[in-house]
């Protein structure tokens, strides 16, 4: 179902989208404790990956055993904690986010889930940091900047094993990408991405219209 709103169109009603939830695996208690204090106490909640998608994440990460991933866009760590679910014994998640007034409270909420040891947080500017990373990720989870995505995928192609995924969040952008009207920089930058992938030889892409829109891109060659 499509519905238009005020300020945006919303890809699945909320009535599905309930009925996703309850179909779904349940949410973990920690994960729920972690939803509601960010939507109490932390600005543009919406920005969680939530339930829904953060099962998605981790049947994902379950399926892959991943060693390493690397996250781009921690917020308040829910999704870090839901892919860090299903990581090969040894394995971690790097998690970087550009805010670094929410790192006590990533940090904190990394403690409270008992994944203290698996992931590892790092502030600042990815652009910056991935390069320094001396690593081969089995799986990216891209949830930051929108205008940064296609810098972002270039700094990590390189950097994904074959058969690695690439998960980007948020390339359906309220359903401004499909809107003729639609005419926002932002917007631009997500088009242009979406349509990039898509041509790009070395991965395989398909677009999931779960929430706010998954592409995920496996590397083959």
């Amino acid at each position: 179902y499509f519905a238009l709103s005020k300020s945006a169109m919303l890809i699945i009603n909320s009535e599905a989208e309930a009925y996703c939830n309850s179909i779904s695996e349940s949410e973990p208690s920690v994960l729920k404790e972690i939803r509601r204090d960010t939507y109490v106490n932390v600005m543009q909640p919406r920005m969680l990956s939530g339930h829904f998608q953060g099962r998605l994440l981790s049947l994902i990460s379950n399926l892959m055993r991943p060693k390493r991933i690397l996250e781009i866009g921690t917020y308040t760590g829910y999704s870090s904690i839901c892919l860090a679910e299903g990581l090969a014994k040894g394995g971690k998640v790097i998690s970087i986010d550009v805010n670094e007034e929410l790192e006590d409270r990533i940090n904190s909420n990394f403690v409270k889930s008992g994944n203290e040891d698996k992931i590892q947080f790092m502030a600042g500017d990815a652009a910056d940091i991935i390069p320094g990373l001396n690593e081969t990720f089995d799986l990216v989870f891209i949830d930051a900047d929108k205008r940064n995505y296609e810098k972002y995928f270039d700094l990590i192609i390189d950097k994904v094993k074959l058969d690695g995924l690439i998960i980007s969040d948020n390339v359906l952008w309220d359903g401004k990408v499909f809107d003729t009207n639609a005419k926002d920089l932002t917007t631009k930058a997500v088009r242009e991405y979406n349509l990039k992938l898509k041509e790009n030889k070395r991965i395989q892409t398909v677009l999931l219209p779960i929430r706010d829109g998954l592409l995920v891109a496996r590397k083959i060659s």
